[in-house]
């Protein structure tokens, strides 16, 4: 009888187990259905917006720049209100911000257009940088795939965001607010999704609290991380603002000039699940830093021959090519530390850095355009940021965690 008693214990022990983990699974992917979308809808309406509230190129500009100066302020606080609040919190308060970070963009004044902006850029950022670290977590056999699901649920929201918000604007009275807007519906539901998760509250081992380890931001490695980090986002953020008006400017209807970028994105879909998992078995990941390096090359340069034909070529590398980056740099903050905390200090540090200087990628490209009224020299940029990923990828792809000599 005792037997089978403890049987019976121990089945409904596996099945509360495999629960919780479903929800987990569950509450992750609708979190990263957020990261992206409010902002790849923004892209494609870039022009419409301008010419609705006036604003130059410049300013226009700053609506993709904010957000990624947010990421750089509050990357670095991610860690620190994890350990203060819990990870499941901290991620349950990003999600909120990103929530009335888009109700408040629909308020029909400017003020609350970038004040919208910048809140739910600050709330994506706590979820940018602590996933990674509750993936090590909670997945510590796992991380690959558990990477490339949530990479991928994040990008292909990012893709239909890009390619329904021209549509949707033009059939709704309240147009590209009322466009922008409907992705609260997405965060309100992520939000539901995460609630079971509030009940529980991960303390930080002490084991690794006193592991050994030096402090990331006095590591090479972690720099080279950090600049991969950097110049992924410099590429794709400045793509997803001006690809749309770029190609409008060059006979493209704006609707389908959203649906390049959106297919640009979805080339990225299975390539930031496949490199997740890939990066993980590989010994080093060099040979993966080199191909994405040769789709920015051939992507660019199919973009700069003007072209019209080819942009559905030049747009697919370039999809695979930022694709591949991120999943990559999600990986290194995994594989080059050694336990979860270490794995949120270095994605804060490389968050915060990497997303000051993908900050200026859209702002310069506004910059260039109106001061030169071309964007060929704003698309050499994107060569040379290539360029520079390559080199620091190659340092950072080595097999080596941080604090190793």
């Amino acid at each position: 009888m005792n037997n089978v008693t403890q049987v019976k214990k121990a089945d409904n022990e596996s099945v509360s187990t495999g629960m919780k983990a479903a929800l987990l699974l569950v509450g992750i992917i609708m979190i990263a259905t957020t990261l992206r979308s409010p902002i790849t809808a923004v892209g494609p309406l870039i022009e419409t917006i301008r010419s609705d509230t006036g604003m130059s190129h410049t300013l226009a500009g700053l609506l993709t720049t904010f957000p990624l100066l947010a990421f750089a302020l509050m990357s670095p606080l991610a860690p620190r209100i994890s350990r203060l609040w819990g990870m499941e919190r901290a991620l349950f308060l990003g999600v909120c911000a990103v929530t009335v970070g888009i109700v408040l963009r629909f308020i029909p004044t400017i003020t609350a257009l970038f004040a919208g902006t910048i809140l739910l850029g600050l709330g994506i950022a706590l979820s940018n940088v602590l996933l990674p670290s509750l993936i090590k977590r909670d997945f510590p056999l796992r991380t690959g795939v558990m990477t490339g699901i949530y990479s991928v649920s994040m990008n292909i929201f990012a893709a239909i965001a890009s390619g329904i918000s021209v549509p949707v604007a033009g059939h709704l009275h309240s147009g590209w607010r009322g466009s922008l807007v409907m992705w609260g519906i997405l965060a309100v539901i992520s939000l539901l999704a995460w609630l079971p998760q509030l009940r529980y509250r991960h303390e930080v081992a002490k084991v690794q609290v006193s592991a050994k380890s030096s402090s990331v931001w006095g590591s090479k490695l972690a720099w080279q991380v950090t600049i991969v980090m950097g110049l992924q986002s410099f590429v794709f953020y400045s793509v997803v603002a001006w690809l749309p008006e770029i190609l409008t400017q060059r006979g493209m209807t704006p609707s389908a000039a959203g649906w390049m970028l959106s297919l640009m994105q979805l080339f990225s879909v299975p390539v930031t699940f496949i490199v997740p998992v890939l990066a993980a078995r590989f010994k080093n990941q060099r040979l993966l830093i080199f191909l994405t390096f040769l789709c920015f090359m051939i992507g660019f340069i199919l973009l700069l021959t003007g072209v019209q034909a080819l942009v559905p070529v030049a747009v697919i590398p370039i999809g695979m090519g930022t694709g591949a980056a991120f999943g990559l740099v999600t990986m290194f903050f995994v594989l080059r530390t050694r336990h979860s905390q270490q794995a949120a200090e270095l994605s804060g540090m490389a968050q915060s850095i990497g997303y000051l200087l993908a900050a200026v990628g859209p702002l310069l490209f506004g910059l260039v355009h109106d001061m030169t009224g071309s964007w060929t020299a704003a698309l050499l940029l994107l060569l040379v940021a290539g360029v520079i990923y390559m080199i620091a990828g190659w340092g950072a792809g080595n097999n080596r965690y941080i604090g190793e000599k």
